[in-house]
């Protein structure tokens, strides 16, 4: 066996992952060999010898405009938003829309060493990440009469546990059978010569593919043919951090299917010019995104006559996919390039000896889902109110933002303002959550409450 592995290896320099070959024992011996098997060695080769795909970063901002858009005022007018949300609710009422959600990080940033889909930030309820997202599609599927199927995806650090932890809960309530547990591919890093890097004598070092990750894994796992199968045509994308994320919003579906878009991507209206978030511009007559890092500060900072920032529509990294185009981009093998990030990997020395860098090392390599945007027909923005719909889970204290009480606290304000427009005074201090089984928005809330005029004290509406 080592022979053929070595006939693999040779041609690109990489033998030194056998160094410790005799020192294994069979098991970690055949493990070696399939994870040596099934690196493609010349993609490899070619990302490490190349620069990342960098652009002319200055050249492009020059020329970036921002995309069609459905902004607030659009939301806010009563014809349009109705026309829209008719649409998207005839889609959710033909059972046409699935929700795909990434969910493969851990929450070690938040020092909770489980995957992040099972923190708790429910602010009187408890309840996990998961718990809260589950109610969301549970009750947009009560009111459109069909289950919304719902595939989630893992990375190999966190696929077990979270698949255990949703069947030791019942799903929350979902039916098993409309749940769809993936998980994403890893790709290995390089040193600085590009050679890869061992964690263990028997093991190669791999981390996650990135966001971006979620095409290929949707294709390989049988996803797409899954929703296929179903009749789905609208996909609707979002990330496991956000609790405020509106799950399959009927007015957001509707935008994107009258625009004819085969992606959409739900932003804020950015304020500060570096606020770090993505920026969705058109270059060119193609969408795409310029990261905040990317973006030269003389273009962040352009403005139009009313003052206004020009580019000024962020990332959120919510989108609505037509299921054609993700199964026609699947079958592209370059419609997601690789990005380079340089980072501090562990690895195992030619002594043996593990070794943790306090300097970046490595290069890993990620695919991000927004690269899609080039390769999209009639492709649109829609606008979001972040206190609407925005407030991720990130940091644990001190940060001073995206830490689980910053959330919980826009938790809290979010559901205070429904029972006000609704006509009901909460008191000072006094915390509200709403549960979308009991309410969904403000009209359900008038008939849910129609005796009521004051809350007093906290309360969790289930």
């Amino acid at each position: 066996m080592k022979a053929e592995l070595e006939a693999i290896l040779q041609p690109y320099d990489q033998t030194h992952v056998l160094r410790f070959w005799d020192e294994l024992d069979s098991a970690a011996q055949q493990s070696l060999a399939d994870q040596i098997k099934a690196i493609d060695f010349e993609q490899l080769k070619t990302l490490a010898g190349s620069s990342g795909g960098a652009s002319k970063w200055d050249e492009l901002a020059a020329k970036a405009e921002v995309p069609p858009a459905i902004t607030a005022d659009d939301f806010a007018n009563p014809e349009s938003y109705q026309a829209a949300y008719d649409l998207g609710q005839a889609a959710l009422k033909a059972g046409k829309v699935a929700m795909v959600l990434v969910a493969g990080g851990q929450g070690s940033r938040l020092g909770f060493e489980h995957p992040k889909g099972m923190f708790p930030v429910g602010p009187l309820s408890d309840r996990t990440l998961y718990n809260m997202l589950i109610d969301q599609l549970l009750a947009r599927g009560k009111q459109a009469g069909k289950p919304i199927p719902f595939y989630i995806m893992t990375s190999p650090p966190t696929h077990a546990e979270t698949s255990q932890f949703l069947a030791d809960n019942d799903y929350f309530g979902m039916n098993p059978d409309d749940v769809t547990i993936f998980c994403q591919g890893t790709m290995p890093a390089v040193d600085s010569d590009g050679k890869l890097l061992l964690s263990d004598k028997g093991t190669i070092f791999a981390s996650p593919d990135g966001h971006g990750g979620t095409l290929g894994a949707l294709k390989r796992d049988g996803c797409l043919d899954d929703m296929k199968s179903r009749g789905i045509e609208h996909v609707f994308y979002g990330q496991v951090d956000n609790p405020l994320i509106q799950a399959c919003d009927p007015a957001l579906l509707g935008y994107h299917i009258e625009s004819g878009s085969e992606m959409t991507s739900q932003v804020v209206r950015k304020h500060d010019p570096m606020l770090k978030v993505g920026n969705v511009v058109v270059v060119d007559g193609r969408t795409q995104i310029i990261e905040y890092s990317d973006l030269p500060e003389q273009y962040a900072k352009q403005t139009l006559p009313d003052g206004s920032l020009k580019l000024w529509a962020g990332s959120i990294a919510v989108h609505v996919f037509e299921r054609s185009f993700l199964e026609r981009t699947s079958d592209q093998a370059d419609a997601l390039p690789f990005h380079h990030a340089h980072k501090k990997v562990a690895f195992v020395d030619s002594q043996g000896t593990l070794v943790k860098p306090t300097e970046n090392n490595a290069t890993k390599f990620e695919r991000f889902i927004f690269d899609l945007l080039p390769s999209a027909k009639n492709a649109i923005v829609c606008e979001v109110d972040p206190a609407d719909g925005f407030c991720a889970v990130k940091n644990a204290p001190p940060a001073p933002s995206e830490t689980p009480q910053h959330v919980k606290d826009a938790i809290v304000a979010l559901h205070t303002r429904w029972l006000e427009e609704a006509g009901i005074t909460v008191a000072d201090g006094v915390k509200v959550e709403i549960n979308p089984l009991f309410a969904l928005d403000v009209n359900q809330l008038k008939d849910k409450l129609s005796t009521e005029d004051s809350i007093t004290e906290d309360r969790y509406f289930v």
